[in-house]
């Protein structure tokens, strides 16, 4: 969860004035704050972009007629934050995103005006690669120059330990962004663009020793406005097999095999549920340590929807995607629910929902 005071997290329960902001900078470098009267910021780990954004504005004027029109679609960015307002002239906001602005549309007579926007590794997945790229050496320094190729004054931060990894030759016409991805793999990591706009490399936390950053309670003074629970099995896979070869390199060919081994999951690798293995392979696998991390990533999003909840709450614009959450239901059982995506309004009204990745009960 993004770093914020437990003032905070405890105005978050109590009736309040939620605060928004929405800044537009141009390629000249100028910001202007920008009136808007709704929107929303989404975030989902299951996208390759993982932040969009729509913003509404009421200002038919705003809608540009030429490229040189503060609003056009060439290069400028929008910054969303939005937070709580304390009553006593103070606020604490939180961001949201920075995002490269896709489109503006409206009624050119009476509005209202929509942006639309995707967070910034929207601009490495769009710079396809125009020659062939070779990426070697290790994980994180072959990803920095996949996304300083496109953006040379992009912030990376590794949350990981590095690694080395086998040559990989992207072909021309290859989406960097996916490269960037599956080098990620390697470490048993993702790399996503964050809501300061700083692309990170991290491992998705672990929902069984990762201590819950907030609780959605249906409670007096709580949060919680409603929940299901799901399980199925469509899509779900309970092993997966990574392989990497790599000849170029001299590398023989590794491979490790990665099943759900919990005799109480409903996907137990030897149980009733049966085997249903996933199959990953990529030229960045160079060892058998390798292909074990990829394969460990690749079974947490093969088997997580096994179990699955939706929760709706009161708007919370600090989680991030990964992020381990407490639920109590009407009826007081206790779960504890990884984020997989949500949506943040940027208006008055609205719930929040959250989709999670994964739930178990919570003892």
């Amino acid at each position: 969860m993004y770093p914020v005071s437990a003032r905070f997290l405890a105005r978050l329960a109590e009736s309040h004035t939620p605060a928004t902001r929405v800044q537009l900078m141009l390629t000249t470098g100028e910001v202007k704050e920008l009136e808007h009267t709704g929107g929303s910021v989404t975030v989902d780990r299951g996208q390759a972009v993982r932040r969009t954004c729509t913003v509404t504005v009421a200002g038919p004027s705003l809608i540009p007629r030429t490229a040189r029109d503060q609003l056009a679609t060439y290069g400028a960015r929008l910054r969303i934050s939005r937070g709580v307002e304390y009553g006593d002239g103070s606020s604490e906001l939180v961001p949201l995103g920075v995002f490269r602005l896709d489109s503006v549309d409206g009624d050119v007579s009476e509005g209202p005006v929509t942006l639309q926007g995707k967070d910034l590794s929207a601009v490495v997945a769009d710079d396809k690669l125009t020659a062939r790229h070779k990426a070697s050496g290790t994980v994180v320094g072959a990803i920095a120059t996949l996304i300083q190729r496109s953006l040379p004054d992009a912030d990376i931060i590794s949350l990981i330990t590095d690694q080395t990894i086998g040559s990989r030759t992207f072909d021309v016409e290859a989406d960097p962004w996916e490269g960037c991805r599956e080098i990620a793999a390697a470490a048993g990591a993702d790399v996503y663009c964050n809501a300061d706009g700083v692309f990170v490399i991290a491992t998705l936390p672990d929902l069984l020793t990762t201590d819950p950053v907030w609780a959605i309670e249906a409670v007096e003074g709580g949060v919680y406005i409603s929940g299901n629970r799901a399980m199925t099995s469509d899509g779900v896979h309970n092993g997966v097999l990574a392989r990497g070869e790599n000849a170029s390199d001299g590398i023989p060919p590794v491979s490790a095999l990665v099943v759900d081994n919990d005799p109480g999951s409903p996907t137990y690798w030897s149980g009733p549920y049966g085997r249903r293995p996933l199959f990953y392979s990529s030229s960045t696998l160079n060892s058998t340590a390798a292909c074990q991390r990829a394969a460990a990533l690749k079974l947490a999003e093969a088997k997580a929807p096994n179990a699955s909840g939706d929760i709706s709450s009161l708007p919370n614009p600090a989680l991030e995607p990964g992020d381990v959450i407490r639920v109590t239901h009407e009826d007081g059982t206790r779960e504890l629910h990884q984020v997989a995506s949500f949506s943040v309004p940027l208006d008055l009204g609205g719930d929040f929902p959250i989709a999670t990745i994964s739930a178990k009960e919570d003892a």
